[in-house]
């Protein structure tokens, strides 16, 4: 099942949305209490899913185009992010694999949805990067469990575009802040169920950059898989439900290319993962 969180006229706040095709139906008119945000979808458990899933099929339809998105998720508990989960990314960034994930946080002002403008200083910044990523929704709580059972604990998937400020990740020694600018995660446009993802290492993951493909690869290519850094990550911290895990990106930075690929001002940069969908920002960069 396909969700999603959209700007409907007349509405001050995003609306969860489940999408079928071009078409969309409002959640919260499904039934009385039915949640208004994915977090509440989640927190039902799968009793509230199977609800949701029995009542959509007859309720009115919408059309989708035209409708602003707002992020896959809104208020997660944390926003976690592993760096360096592909080689070939570790490689042309000059940095090393450890023999443990790098994890740091991302800060929720950075959240933000597809079709949004993401803008930054001049003054602050001109060496801004993409990284394509599959974005894992906690479903049930995970605490200490095993690599064959993380993925019972996974919600569903979408998409995430880590955006970087390289110049401020070389020159600190946690990447957060450079991560974290507002607008630099955006994820989205949808949130698929774990059911419409038989297999988190078999996906296609690409990225756009102003009409020229600049990451094209396989998420089979992680160092570790999606199971492994559950099962680390879980072993400190209970996973609550809504936890945002971004996974890693594969090769193709822009940073490490010959000339050097930024995000320009009014660049269109889009993300995309086989499956799930493709998460398209628009940039601009102010004087």
């Amino acid at each position: 099942m396909r969700f999603a969180h959209v700007m409907a006229p007349g509405s001050a706040a995003a609306r969860l949305v489940v999408v079928e095709g071009d078409e969309l139906v409002f959640v919260e008119d499904l039934f009385d209490g039915a949640p208004r945000v994915l977090e509440e979808l989640i927190a039902g458990g799968d009793e509230l899913l199977q609800r949701v899933r029995d009542a959509a099929p007859g309720a009115p339809r919408h059309p989708l185009d035209g409708l602003p998105f707002a992020s896959a998720l809104l208020t997660p508990p944390v926003i976690l992010a592993i760096g360096l989960n592909y080689s070939a990314h570790s490689s042309e960034l000059g940095l090393k694999t450890d023999s443990n994930p790098t994890v740091f946080g991302l800060w929720p002002n950075s959240l933000t949805g597809h079709g949004a403008t993401t803008s930054w200083p001049r003054s602050l910044s001109e060496s801004i990067d993409y990284e394509a990523e599959l974005g894992v929704i906690i479903g049930r709580p995970a605490k200490d469990v095993a690599p064959d059972d993380a993925l019972a604990h996974v919600w569903g998937y979408t998409v995430v575009n880590d955006i970087t400020a390289r110049d401020i990740q070389y020159s600190e020694a946690q990447w957060s802040r450079c991560k974290s600018f507002d607008g630099f995660t955006p994820t989205g446009p949808f949130a698929v169920t774990a059911d419409e993802i038989p297999d988190p290492q078999d996906l296609h993951i690409w990225t756009v950059l102003d009409g020229r493909t600049l990451q094209d690869a396989s998420t089979s290519q992680m160092v570790r898989p999606v199971a492994t850094l559950i099962s680390h990550l879980s072993k400190s911290a209970t996973l609550l439900p809504g936890t945002l895990i971004s996974t890693g990106s594969p090769g193709g930075a822009g940073y490490s290319r010959d000339p050097q690929v930024f995000l320009r001002d009014r660049s269109t940069v889009t993300v995309g993962i086989d499956g799930i969908g493709a998460l398209t920002t628009h940039c601009r960069i102010l004087d």
